[in-house]
């Protein structure tokens, strides 16, 4: 186990990828993480889905009943610039981490091995300061039309992580909506809490600072900024934009400490990378008075049971075997 420290300073990164490129967006990454190393950062975030793109306002051809060609041709696309874990883009990545002498978290949408690629997760990626790629978290539920392009990830992937920096862990998104998936986290000890996104509203704020008061945990909310002309103009389904406003994403990163209290941001309406330095001791000032799976819990009257093991699709079984 590291050495704890008590003091890090962290970074929340808002930037837009270059939508649906991932080599061009995995050294967009690579510098930005040179950047926010450059201030000091130990522990540096990226947005859900950085790598190759939020797809925000594309219907990918589907209505219900039909799809249509030039769907499936803007699919293929997104598709290709998808990544394999592992594969370059993470060994790119992982040197970064090292290069940096940080933890790095970045939200990309990563090719299933197992279905030879036909099925894309939403995933966080985590990385060590020794480049090594420490774990992922696929996302569990995908909202609404992110359902029809991504599939859905199992309990097998919900690590907190034991850091120099303390227990690290996060989920993506609307993920954050789900209190027995924030419960899962809380259970395993979470300190510094990390909350990708592409919510942009006013409301967001609201739910990023509820988590960290109920988990009593440090937040790092980080979300995209990006505007309609970011995207290829050649673009399958490109003409869906047209009556989307000019910024579709306003961003709205921030970092919340454990007691609700804004450290950081929010930023809104441009690229930037938020800074805080964290005093990790406080998150266990802020649970003098509250502790959700301490001494505030009722198991008695209310227990959570995670299923963590992997759901295969197809188990193999030799001639013999039970």
């Amino acid at each position: 186990m590291p050495e704890k420290i008590f003091s890090v300073k962290v970074a929340a990164v808002q930037a837009a990828p270059v939508l649906f490129n991932w080599e061009a967006t995995v050294e967009k990454a690579c510098r930005l993480t040179a950047e926010a190393a450059a201030q000091n950062a130990k522990l540096i975030l990226f947005p859900e889905a950085f790598i190759p793109a939020y797809p925000r306002g594309l219907s990918f051809g589907i209505v219900v009943g039909s799809r249509r060609p030039e769907g499936r041709r803007t699919w293929q696309r997104y598709w290709e610039n998808s990544i394999e874990v592992p594969g370059p883009a993470t060994e790119a990545l992982g040197a970064a981490a090292q290069q940096a002498n940080a933890y790095l978290a970045i939200g990309v949408i990563e090719r299933d091995s197992q279905s030879s690629g036909g099925t894309l997760y939403c995933t966080l990626l985590y990385f060590s300061p020794d480049g090594r790629l420490m774990g992922k978290h696929r996302k569990l539920k995908p909202t609404a039309g992110e359902r029809l392009i991504w599939g859905e990830g199992d309990g097998s992937t919900l690590p907190v992580f034991e850091t120099a920096l303390g227990k690290v862990g996060g989920l993506i998104c609307w993920e954050n909506y789900m209190p027995l998936a924030r419960m899962t986290l809380y259970s395993k000890g979470v300190e510094i809490y990390l909350a990708p996104t592409a919510d942009a509203r006013d409301t967001w704020q609201s739910t990023l600072r509820h988590i960290a008061c109920e988990g009593r945990c440090f937040v790092l909310g980080c979300n995209q900024f990006v505007t309609k002309d970011m995207y290829p103009s050649d673009l399958d389904g490109i003409e869906e934009l047209v009556n989307q406003p000019e910024i579709l994403c306003r961003g709205g990163s921030a970092i919340i400490s454990p007691l609700g209290e804004v450290l950081a941001g929010p930023l809104f309406n441009q690229e930037g990378i938020l800074f805080a330095d964290l005093d990790l001791r406080e998150v266990a000032r802020a649970k003098l008075d509250f502790d959700v799976v301490g001494h505030y819990a009722r198991p008695d009257v209310f227990q959570l049971i995670v299923d963590e093991r992997p759901k295969l699709s197809v188990v193999r079984k030799r001639e013999g075997e039970m």
